[in-house]
């Protein structure tokens, strides 16, 4: 077991769906014997406890929400010595055609940006909820010029787990648990 690991799992989520992301890490990590700790980056969670972290945020214009940016920069010196994985919940996964497939290669400068302040061992990004509802006319008009298909939950969950076990092995897991049902 890997009892003896503590890991920060640390979010900034604008409508929910970040959270639900990182309470799915969270607790796949602790199906793989890690002890786990899950709080919003409005805490301020302090990193130092921790032997790894993970921090995700959602995306709005390309960035990620002011929370977690600010999280990185005041925690930078303490995550420096941490072993940290981040991650982004946005459209660009789920967009299709040859601007969508532009944007999914893409990292935005200021996220980059970020990604440059610690020494992140992986930086992935995961398409969250995207409700028509939730959106203009002219949104809705720029999601289809970009590759946007279809709206609703448009989540990966198996690219999740398979990240999340990613960072369990990296920490030492050994033991391999059923894929998680969603």
């Amino acid at each position: 077991m890997n009892d003896s690991i503590s890991v920060l799992v640390t979010f900034a989520s604008a409508q929910g769906s970040t959270k639900e992301v990182a309470t799915f890490i969270a607790d796949r990590l602790r199906t793989r014997g890690f002890e786990v700790d899950l709080r919003p980056v409005g805490e301020q969670p302090d990193a130092q406890p921790y032997d790894a972290v993970v921090i995700g945020s959602a995306v709005h214009n390309m960035a990620w929400l002011p929370g977690a940016a600010d999280y990185l920069y005041r925690h930078r010196y303490v995550l420096a010595g941490r072993a940290v994985w981040l991650f982004s919940v946005g459209l660009s996964p789920a967009l299709q055609g040859p601007i969508g497939h532009l944007l999914k290669q893409s990292v935005p400068k200021q996220i980059s940006d970020l990604l440059n302040v610690v020494s992140a061992r992986s930086y992935t990004v995961f398409a969250g909820v995207y409700r028509r509802a939730d959106t203009t006319r002219l949104t809705r008009a720029i999601y289809r010029l970009i590759g946007g298909r279809r709206y609703g939950d448009l989540r990966d969950w198996r690219a999740i787990e398979r990240w999340t076990d990613q960072i369990a092995i990296a920490l030492g897991a050994t033991e391999i648990p059923a894929p998680a049902s969603r």
